[in-house]
């Protein structure tokens, strides 16, 4: 989002922002060519919200918060998120999947990926099943009440 000064049809630059303290949020953009200044107030609700989307206003001016690479990877997720890494080298291999069962979980969104991948997985190992696939996952949903899902 960007500030015009309608009078110079020019952008206008950020000047300063203020956390007043009371949940809410000020910041001030003036225009580089007649001085212009205008104000931008925001309420506590307004507030909480850019600040959770990671939205910061005038650019960012502080180094990196923390955890914030944290809350990066759980807005995107990790496709290694459930991965068993522990196996033991004497313990039953995982299961491989068929091209077709990795394109269709392919389909499965980003953040809950890990977690679907994991249980047809955790399905195959405790039946001795060998190799997942598009039939397997069907029988996985259907058996683990899934269906709907």
């Amino acid at each position: 989002m960007k500030f015009l000064c309608v009078d110079c049809d020019q952008q206008m630059a950020f000047g300063e922002r203020e956390l007043p303290g009371d949940g809410t949020l000020a910041a001030t953009f003036k225009c580089p060519t007649c001085g212009r200044v205008v104000a931008l107030l925001t309420n506590p609700m307004e507030t909480q919200l850019v600040s959770s989307l990671g939205v910061v206003i005038g650019g960012k001016t502080v180094p990196a918060q923390p955890l914030e690479t944290v809350r990066t990877m759980v807005a995107t997720g990790r496709d290694d998120a459930f991965e068993d890494t522990a196996r033991r080298p004497d313990g039953p291999t995982a299961a491989a999947w068929s091209s077709e069962a990795q394109e269709r979980l392919g389909r499965v969104p980003n953040f809950v990926r890990g977690m679907v991948k994991k249980i047809y997985a955790d399905y195959a190992k405790e039946r001795g099943i060998t190799e997942i696939t598009p039939a397997i996952m069907d029988t996985a949903r259907a058996e683990l009440g899934l269906e709907g899902m």
